[in-house]
């Protein structure tokens, strides 16, 4: 875990690869995605190391020079963690540890010591739990010391057992327990959801750090947590909306990410169920980020994942107060005109034309577009409630014009 002292923050350096898979841009791309998650978990990145490497060393991931250089940078910067964006191999991460004798994460132990540090509820408190202790498991080694060690006694420990033995075992009962306890308050959440009765439910999806929360504080007039920095929100906020006349449920999840550890998607579970049990999606993007579209692509793999890629969707392109697209000077002879140069009224001309009315550009921190945004959310949700309940069709107006 990184720690932040005396409001300093601890001095980290990240590394990452060039190979078929990811090419130089997009592995700038990621370090800069490594280095925002590694501020939010209370880091400040010295350095970047990049190197090309069609195949990770099984025993250090980076070769051997690259790992010197490494090495001596950390001894004379007083490196506290050096960050892969890659997922290593329990075998790796203990080499990489032994050479350079500080703390050694990759992408995935970064996620779950963010999400270690925002869960606050007992609910997420012990979901992170969970996915820390499968993270963990195979990367047990003999020197970990902050696991509790049982004591001797007769009956209390096999003959000849070693300290690792005992700390797995420790490991996989505490699993155990976590995934009988998380069963208990899945089924408890399962009743809550069957009890919130036929109105429409509508969740907020998207990538980590694109304004959900924000929205959602503006549509529901709630006060859910917003903060500038990734997975500002773990656990699934409710609250019940009236446009109109017309009410629905509208929940709030937690962000997504690329390369987002499997143990997380398995222990929050119940919390993507909201997903999977909404009638409609509000999938929320963050048009200034110049990777927006990778973005998308990555939510929607995820919605794939959990069987929710059919469901009828919204799109909401927020922060355009933020874009800026990347000018061309008039002399500018040699520059070829891109995606990153459209102007929003260029974006709308492209793939997102084919999304008929089930877009809208907003910004929910500037309240800007929000009325467009609210008449499509209704429109929607009507449509949804009217398929469900024909006979009170008369209750609501085909726009919310109307009222």
């Amino acid at each position: 875990m990184l720690e932040k002292k005396n409001n300093e923050y601890e001095k980290a350096v990240l590394i990452g690869v060039i190979n078929r898979q990811q090419e130089e841009e997009k592995v700038r791309e990621y370090l800069d995605e490594l280095e925002f998650l590694t501020y939010t978990a209370g880091g400040e990145v010295l350095k970047r190391f990049v190197q090309r490497v069609e195949v990770p060393n099984p025993k250090t991931f980076i070769g051997s020079g690259k790992m010197l250089e490494v090495e001596e940078f950390v001894k004379e910067n007083d490196i506290g963690s050096v960050i892969f964006d890659d997922e290593l191999s329990p075998v790796q991460q203990r080499n990489i540890e032994k050479q350079l004798k500080c703390k050694i994460l990759d992408r995935t132990g970064l996620i779950l010591d963010i999400f270690a540090q925002r869960a606050k509820t007992s609910y997420a408190r012990t979901q992170v739990e969970l996915a820390q202790y499968e993270y963990l498991l195979p990367r047990l080694t003999g020197l970990w010391t902050h696991l509790e060690r049982q004591r001797g006694g007769i009956g209390m420990r096999g003959p000849g057992e070693r300290e690792i033995e005992t700390d797995r075992r420790i490991v996989r009962d505490r699993i155990a327990l976590l995934k009988t306890k998380l069963s208990k308050i899945d089924k408890q959440m399962e009743t809550q959801r069957g009890n919130r009765g036929a109105l429409v439910r509508v969740a907020l999806v998207g990538y980590t750090n694109v304004g959900k929360s924000t929205l959602m504080n503006v549509i529901s007039k709630s006060d859910v947590f917003a903060e500038n920095k990734l997975f500002a929100t773990l656990d699934t906020t409710v609250r019940k909306v009236v446009l109109g006349n017309l009410p629905f449920l509208l929940s709030d999840t937690v962000g997504f990410i690329r390369k987002l550890p499997t143990q997380l998607v398995e222990s929050f579970k119940s919390t993507l169920d909201e997903v999977r049990e909404a009638d409609m999606l509000i999938h929320v993007v963050d048009i200034s980020h110049p990777n927006f579209e990778d973005h998308i692509s990555s939510v929607n793999l995820i919605l794939k994942e959990i069987g929710c890629d059919g469901k009828k969707t919204i799109m909401v392109f927020n922060k355009i107060d933020k874009y800026a697209p990347e000018v061309i000077e008039e002399d500018d002879l040699l520059t070829v005109k891109s995606s990153k140069h459209f102007t929003i009224e260029e974006w709308k001309k492209t793939w997102m034309q084919q999304l008929n009315k089930d877009v809208v550009f907003i910004s929910a921190l500037n309240k800007q577009n929000l009325e467009e945004f609210k008449k499509i959310v209704y429109h929607t949700v009507r449509e949804v409630h009217i398929s469900r309940f024909p006979y009170n069709n008369f209750l609501y107006p085909e726009n919310l014009d109307g009222y």
